[in-house]
């Protein structure tokens, strides 16, 4: 299982063992948790850039399925983790929306990689999401959402399929209410980039 520095002994400053310095996004479509993934894990109070939904709102933004949210992100979510062996993740969460999509090139700018939350009810709305991710080149990693509702009856070809994802891009299921599941999540795209990029020899 994960583990992490407590977000009440790391206060704000990297801790002394911090070697490699990482920027992530947290990306999805609206409602899929994102700002609760990174409120789960950040060691530090996590900054949040949240409006309140109105009723001019709704004209623009999907609410199917995501009916009892209230708050939107409009620029950012930024937290900080500290992995084992010194990596340190700064996560920027992304507004899923496409009314925001103007803002992605600058958020995404020196990023290294992407955790794509998706939410299984409505594997649709990811779909721009995921194209955008794409196009950056970022290589990036898949997590479902479980929502007390989801459906549990797709098999991992079939959402793998759904997503029209490559073999090789990680695919985890995660709670994002719970530190160590989305540690864990975290952790799977940290791996995929390893895998990728081994770093040098020191």
């Amino acid at each position: 299982m994960a583990s992490a520095p407590s977000s009440t002994t790391s206060g704000i400053h990297l801790p002394d063992s911090a070697r490699e310095l990482v920027k992530i996004l947290v990306a999805g479509p609206f409602g899929v948790g994102k700002t609760t993934l990174i409120d789960s894990v950040s060691e530090i109070r996590p900054l949040h850039t949240e409006e309140h939904l109105t009723e001019l709102s709704a004209t623009v933004d999907d609410l199917a399925g995501v009916r009892e949210k209230s708050t939107t992100t409009v620029a950012i979510d930024f937290g900080r983790i500290s992995l084992p062996g010194g990596i340190v993740l700064y996560l920027f969460g992304t507004p899923g929306q496409e009314r925001f999509r103007s803002l992605w090139d600058d958020i995404a700018y020196g990023a290294l990689g992407a955790l794509v939350l998706v939410d299984s009810r409505r594997i649709d709305a990811s779909f721009d999401v995921l194209g955008l991710v794409e196009e950056s080149g970022l290589p990036y990693a898949v997590a479902f959402n479980a929502f007390p509702d989801a459906p549990r009856h797709y098999t991992e070809e079939q959402l793998r399929t759904a997503l029209d994802l490559d073999a090789g891009t990680p695919m985890v299921t995660c709670d994002a209410r719970d530190r160590d599941s989305s540690i864990d999540a975290l952790l799977a795209l940290v791996q995929h980039l390893i895998d990728r990029h081994p770093p040098e020899p020191r």
